[in-house]
Parts: structure tokens; sequence; C-alpha cells
């Protein structure tokens, strides 16, 4: 299994089947200058109805919109509702995770997650091996927050979205403000890294990927 950080919280993730994921789809906008997503797929999963997320027009191909739990080309897919601020969604609406089983692996994106889980959403999304949060703030879960997630959830590799960059023009913190302190850290010279079932750490491990658009 392959995973892509296309930019934002949009990444690729390929079976060794071939299929293809793409998850929360952005459109360029003055706040968001990563470059136009040209990828196709044969999945799209949209965590909530925000442009910076919800972009499947974006996605090439003739992809199948994922909203619910669903089984889509032998991929398992689960969907937990949360929501996208601390309050119950009552500032910024719902937002929906999504877990993946993709060659053995499980794979958990939280789209724009604005609070810690509940005991109900952390048993519900079950066992999770590669997590990808947000760690950002403002509009998410910040930094603090996102450690707390991941010591609910206890993956074995953590891969950071949804921070500033160079391309990014919005009020939330870089990476470096999550990476603070932790040494369990690999920055990636690319923007794809490749994992296997048998072959993950035994330790939590963060890999910071760049962003390929």
């Amino acid at each position: 299994m392959k995973i892509k950080w296309l930019a934002h919280a949009a990444f690729l993730i390929t079976a060794d089947s071939g299929t293809r994921i793409i998850t929360d789809p952005y459109k360029v906008e003055d706040n968001l200058k990563h470059s136009e997503i040209k990828e196709a797929s044969d999945i799209v999963t949209i965590s909530h109805a925000h442009s910076d997320h919800n972009n499947v027009a974006a996605v090439r191909g003739n992809p199948r919109v994922v909203q619910d739990t669903s089984e889509v080309k032998d991929i398992k897919i689960k969907s937990i509702p949360t929501a996208h601020d601390d309050t119950g969604g009552t500032q910024r609406g719902k937002n929906t995770v999504f877990c993946f089983e993709v060659d053995g692996i499980n794979v958990c994106h939280t789209g724009d997650l604005g609070h810690l889980l509940t005991e109900e959403q952390a048993a519900a999304i079950g066992k999770v091996d590669v997590l990808i949060l947000p760690v950002g703030g403002h509009f998410t879960i910040d930094a603090k927050a996102a450690g707390r997630v991941c010591d609910q959830l206890k993956p074995k590799v953590i891969i950071p979205m949804h921070f500033k960059t160079d391309k990014v023009v919005l009020p939330i913190a870089g990476v470096d403000v999550f990476l603070e302190g932790k040494n369990n850290v690999t920055r990636s010279d690319g923007s794809e890294i490749e994992l296997k079932a048998g072959d993950l750490p035994d330790n939590a491990r963060i890999i910071v990927l760049k962003p390929a658009l």
C-alpha cells in the first residue's frame, strides 16, 4: 500500500491491487494555493462539506463517493460521526472520520476533527495502524489535542496534515508545533510512503510528508 500526500487534507491511498482512494479533495482558492488535483481515483471520501475538503469534481475517473460505512473493490470503509469543533458541531458543523482496511493495514483519516474522541468514538474506530490527523489548530484540533488523540488510538504510524505551508494562507500553525519535544520523527524528502502490514514500526513513528502539489 502507498500513501501520497497531495496537500492539505487530500491523500491518495493506493492498494497493491491498484484500487485508489482520495480523501478530502480541495478547491484551489486564495487561501489555499496548492496546485489543482489531477489524480484519478476509484473512491473518494469527504469528511465535511467545506470547499477545501469536498471538491469531488477535481478527481478524475468515475469515482464512487463514499459517505457511510461501505465496501468498495475489496476495500472495507468505516465512517464514524464526529464534529468539526468542540461544541458538537454548533460552530462549524459535523465531521466524519473514515477508516480504511487496505492490504491488511488499518488507515484512519480524521478529516477536520475538532475535539478529543469519546470512548464510544474511539471504540468505533478500533485498531489503527496509520493515523492521518490535523495538527494546525484553529479550525481543528491543535498540536496538543492531536497528541492526545494519538494517545487515544495508539497508532503505529502518524501522518500530520492540515497545517500551515507556504501555500496555505490560513490562521493555522505549522507542523513544528506538533513535533516539538518528540524524537520519533521522520521527515520524508518526498510526498509518498509505501507500507507493508508485516513491516510497521513497533513504536509509534511520526512521518512528515511533503505536499505533492
